[in-house]
């Protein structure tokens, strides 16, 4: 029932920009933190952002001052803003997100995971 659902993967050149999104749907009672990770090929899993309900940040070192999380809790979406990308960003981008299910329930989800591509 519960799913999160990423889109805005690809390719680009180094320098250029990409936005990708990651909407939470299903039986949620409410959604609190949500963010980003990546998984570049043989290497371990890392975080990218951090966001929480009440809209606090937190950005791993790497991507500090490039990137911007955000989110619409609306419409249960957080975004990922990637500016000035380098080919050390190549990676597949995971959405996360730690939901309360009915009967109070805490429950942790995974998306599918998005591939960006960054050449150059």
């Amino acid at each position: 029932q519960v799913q999160l659902v990423e889109s805005g993967g690809g390719l680009v050149q180094a320098g250029g920009s990409l936005r990708l999104s990651c909407a939470a749907s299903g039986s949620i009672v409410s959604v609190n933190d949500m963010g980003w990770y990546r998984q570049a090929p043989d290497k371990q899993r890392e975080l990218v952002a951090a966001i929480s309900s009440g809209g606090n940040s937190n950005y791993g070192s790497s991507v500090e001052g490039r990137f911007t999380i955000s989110r619409d809790n609306a419409n249960n979406t957080v975004y990922l803003q990637m500016n000035s990308l380098k080919p050390e960003d190549e990676a597949v981008y995971y959405c996360s997100a730690d939901l309360i299910l009915p009967l109070g329930i805490p429950a942790h989800y995974w998306g599918q995971g998005t591939p960006v591509t960054v050449s150059s």
